[in-house]
């Protein structure tokens, strides 16, 4: 798991995932990386779910994102990630754009709410987790997949009731845990 914090830093655990942990001041919604591009996030919407489709059958996308080696079709999409469109689902999907560009996917929830096993023994909601790819596998290795966790985390960071954003990296995922480490992320732990 990946944890940055707007206070002070703990541990926290995630099955076959890494921990890390950050404290950082959040204040901006979107930042303008060296070559005056702005990243910005706009909610999630019936009309992306076929962008999304598109890109979790990309190869880069379907090695680390869903844990199985088939993209998910169409309407398997729908039925996931339609609820999460919903102003009250406590997951918050959002396309990233560089420019006017798409970047990638990313998505914030609150840990306390997850399930499925996952931060059982966690009780402060304001703990927010992120998953996030860029949708362009040519544009790995550019700066660009940590300058988006950056500028979410700092958009997550103007709520006063976030105390801790947090990710979880598969352990043999390099390229993640550097781009969270960029971003400010500090690894805790692998557990």
């Amino acid at each position: 798991i990946a944890r940055h914090r707007n206070v002070h830093s703990c541990l926290w655990f995630c099955a076959n995932n890494v921990a890390l942990d950050a404290t950082a001041t959040m204040k901006n919604t979107s930042i303008v990386n060296p070559t005056n591009q702005m990243i910005t996030f706009l909610r999630f919407t019936e009309d992306d779910l076929s962008l999304l489709t598109d890109w979790l059958h990309r190869p880069h996308v379907i090695q680390w994102w869903s844990g199985c080696d088939v993209a998910p079709d169409l309407e398997s999409v729908r039925r996931k990630y339609r609820p999460r469109m919903v102003s009250t689902s406590h997951i918050k999907p959002y396309i990233a754009y560089l420019d006017t560009e798409p970047l990638g996917f990313i998505q914030s929830y609150v840990a306390v709410r997850c399930g499925e096993g996952w931060w059982e023994n966690e009780v402060d909601f304001g703990i927010l987790g992120i998953d996030q790819f860029l949708c362009d596998g040519t544009r790995l290795s550019q700066g660009l997949g940590s300058k988006m966790v950056n500028a979410f985390t700092q958009e997550l960071f103007t709520d006063p009731s976030v105390t801790t954003v947090q990710t979880d990296p598969n352990p043999k995922n390099a390229r993640a845990i550097r781009c969270y480490e960029k971003a400010g992320f500090q690894a805790v732990r692998e557990v």
